[in-house]
Parts: structure tokens; sequence; C-alpha cells
């Protein structure tokens, strides 16, 4: 599990370290690994490294004297460096002399256009809101391949958030501790690589983490020696309805093809249901159900009394319960049915930017660009566990606790997608894992899903439902 820190945390750390190291220390060592995986990209793309040419954008501060002591470094291994200073009367002084001494140059916009490698140093941890006008049209020039220092330039490095021009890395090398930029827009920051600067020991608990696939594959649930279709799990789904039995269809069949426990169906759409998936358990009503260890309600519930009356009767099982789509809507349209509530009993919501903002703006809660934030004040409020549906899910407990599932791609957004993660969810609480990991490792696996496939071309939710299994038997790699 990687844990993941503020940029707030992450300088109190760097502090700490570098009262006690010498001088330049650990500059120095964050540059070698900048060097070290631009060596890398030249070689790649070009199938070498002396005689190639990368041009170093440089602002002020820190974040740029990485950039000129890397271009020291590159020169000794025979690479052209040019560094093109944003702001030459605070350019780092060390570092542009070290970039000197090595056969360096500071160089002009025209040289941008004819590199095979930028290097981004133009802002680092503390800059905040998109680049500036100069700096926009320095990299509006770059056609190169991008290595970003610590982060791209222009995203706000605690929300991910852009509001204007900003740098689109190709490699992003950052140091000391992961930051949220690099896991709420990960396509952004391209592939990622960690340089450690020793501040493990001083980080303290990280603000939120990210399940890798090892940790996914421990907890999901597979079928031992003693086991039946009981002991592994019964999930109800109260979902469907004439106007959307499709998304009970959907629904189903991610919880069916999650576990090999056992899934009872409750709704209008149960002939659909039974027709697709004959080995479902499904009635009319919710009532009519039978005993389950976990409930799903609302994907194409409809909003309307009779939707209202089977949420309530959901809530009020005792047990743990995913509440999507138009559920939601009805919890923020209705919130005297939180009353059904058995206060005993995990709720986990799954809303998607405009459901949030149904049941969350009532209460004095507003996404705005900090999804973390808000994710984590509505758990808090409602005491239950919130997934925030984005190219970047974000999954926060009433505890505090929040796991964060980075978009690998972006082909899940697609109707009927947010169904087939429902039916995840709900067939990992009744397998009995708390509704954090359940989350977690539902949002997972549907992400690996709806890669496997898409395979790089659009695809329904309906194959997502079918690349289930793939996407678990992946886990086992």
């Amino acid at each position: 599990m990687r844990g993941v820190w503020t940029t707030g945390h992450v300088r109190e750390a760097e502090g700490r370290v570098l009262a006690r190291s010498a001088p330049g220390a650990l500059m120095r060592r964050a540059a070698y690994g900048v060097a070290l995986h631009a060596a890398r990209m030249l070689a790649e793309r070009t199938g070498g490294v002396a005689g190639r040419r990368v041009v170093l954008l440089v602002g002020a501060g820190d974040n740029g004297g990485d950039a000129l002591w890397a271009g020291a470094l590159l020169r000794r291994r025979s690479v052209g460096v040019a560094a093109v200073l944003l702001d030459p009367d605070r350019a780092h002084a060390d570092g542009l002399a070290a970039l000197r001494r090595a056969g360096g140059r500071v160089g002009s916009a025209a040289d941008i256009e004819s590199a095979d490698l930028v290097v981004d140093g133009i802002v680092g941890l503390s800059a905040r809101g998109s680049l500036r006008p100069s700096a926009a049209a320095l990299v509006a020039r770059v056609r190169a391949p991008v290595l970003a220092v610590d982060l791209p330039s222009g995203i706000d490095p605690d929300t991910g958030a852009i509001d204007g021009p900003a740098v689109r890395a190709d490699v992003t090398v950052t140091f000391g501790a992961y930051k949220p930029v690099h896991v709420l827009d990960p396509v952004r920051c391209g592939a990622l690589h960690l340089v450690h600067l020793g501040l493990g020991p001083e980080l303290g608990e990280p603000d939120f983490q990210v399940l890798d696939r090892a940790d996914v594959a421990r907890a999901w649930p597979l079928p031992g020696p003693g086991d039946d279709k009981y002991t592994q799990g019964v999930v109800g789904l109260a979902a469907g309805s004439a106007v959307y039995p499709g998304a009970a269809v959907l629904a189903v069949g991610s919880a069916v093809l999650a576990t090999s426990g056992l899934t009872r169906y409750a709704g209008t759409a149960a002939e659909e249901v039974r027709r697709r998936w004959p080995e479902v358990v499904a009635t009319g009503s919710v009532e009519d159900a039978g005993r389950v260890q976990a409930w799903v309600v609302g994907p194409g519930l409809g909003t309307g009394t009779v939707a209202a009356e089977v949420l309530a009767h959901v809530l009020d099982q005792g047990v743990p319960t995913c509440v999507d789509a138009d559920g939601i809507t009805l919890l923020g349209a209705r919130p005297e049915l939180w009353d059904a509530r058995d206060p005993d009993a995990p709720v986990l919501l799954t809303p998607h930017d405009r459901e949030f903002a149904r049941i969350a703006e009532p209460l004095g809660i507003r996404l705005g660009t900090d999804r973390v934030g808000a994710a984590r004040a509505l758990a808090a409020k409602l005491d239950a566990t919130v997934l925030l549906k984005g190219h970047a899910t974000v999954i926060a407990g009433p505890d505090g606790r929040v796991l964060v599932n980075p978009a690998r791609s972006h082909w899940p957004a697609t109707a009927g997608s947010g169904d087939v993660l429902s039916g995840l969810v709900g067939a990992l609480l009744a397998a009995g894992l708390p509704p954090v990991l359940a989350a977690g490792c539902a949002a997972w696996v549907h992400v690996r899903a709806g890669e496997l496939a898409a395979r790089g071309a659009p695809a329904p939710a309906s194959a997502i439902v079918a690349a289930v299994p793939d996407a678990i038997r992946a886990l086992a790699r």
C-alpha cells in the first residue's frame, strides 16, 4: 500500500531532515535521480545519450535548482544542455554555477524546438495556480518528451486541480514521498519515479493511501475447502425498474462474477435478471428476498414513492448497505429516509459528482477542487463511507481514512459502468470486507476490467461485466 502525503507534511519532514544534512546534499541526491531518468528517456527514445540535446525550463527556487544540478550531471555524459531561465535574477545560484562549470549554457526559447528532451523545473510544491503567460508560451513550444521535476508545473500539488495552462509530463521524478497530485492526476504526471531522501521516519501517518495489485489480491475473497455458498457471503440487490431493467442486469452480473457465493435480486426486473443470470435467486420485492449479508440499493431504481419505501426497508435490515445512483438522489431529496437506518450497520455511498452535490450541498459541503477533502467531510458528516467516482476514485471512511484509486484509463466512463461497480462493492461487503477496503478493491478491479474490455477501443458496460473474472484472475499474476 502506497502512502501519500500533502505538501505541507512533506515540507515539514524535509525541514527536519535538512537540519541534520550537509548543505546541498538533498538537492544533489534529487538531481541525480532526475539525471538518471533523463538519461534513460534519451536512450529509449534516441538510442543513445551522448550528443543529445536537453533543455531545462528553470524557474526560481529549489525546483529550478534540482533541474540545474541535473543538467550539470547530464553534461558529464556529453549531453548538450541549455537552461532557459524564466527569472534569471532568482535562478538557483549554486545550481547555475554547477551547470556552467560542467559546460552547460544559458539558452533561449529557440532551443526548445530542437531538444530531444525537456526538463520541467518551472515551479515546485509551493506554487499554486496555472502557468504564467511567459511560462505557458515556452511550454507551448515543446515538442519533445517532458520530464517533470517533482510535479508537472501548473497543477495544484495537493488537489490535482488545473485552472489554466499546465505541463503534461511523460515522466515525473518526485522526491521523498508521493504527493496528492501524483495519484489525483496520474495521466498528466506520466510514469512516476520516487527518489528516496530519507524522509520516512519524519513523515508520520499518510494523508491517504493507494492500494496496489498485491493489496487487492490479498483482500479479495476466494473460497476455501470449508466454504459453501452461504459462508462466502450472500448479497442482495434492489435495483432496476421498468424503465431501467439493464441497471439490475449489470449490477447483478458483476456481483455474481465477483465472488462465488450467493446473489439474491429483488425488484421489477426479476424476469430479465433470471434470463441473463439463472444462478440468481430473484424475487419481486425486498420483503421476499430472504436473508443477506449485504445490500446494494439504487441502480435504476427510480425516485418515486415505491423506490423510497424500498430504500427505507433496506436501510433497516441491519447489514452493510451500498447506496448508489437513484438511492443517493432519494437520500438527498428526502433526508428523513436516513431515519430508517440501523445505526450499527455501515452505509457506503457511491456518488458521481452530481449525485455528490445532491446529498452534500444541503449539508453545506461543496465539491470544489479538493475532492479528497470534500469526500472526507461528507463521510464524517453522515457517518458513512463515501466512494466519490471520477478520473481518480476517492474513498473516504467516517474515521477519516482515505484511499484513492488512480485512473489508469478512462474506459469505464460509460453508461452502466457505475452499476457494475456497485455490484462489485456489494459482493465484497457481503464477503465481510470493511467498507473502505471493499470500495477500494472494487474500484481497482472495476478499472482493470474496463481496460480489459476496451482493449484500446470503446466498450459498453456489459463488456466490463464480462471482463470481471479476467480482472480478478490478473490479481494472482
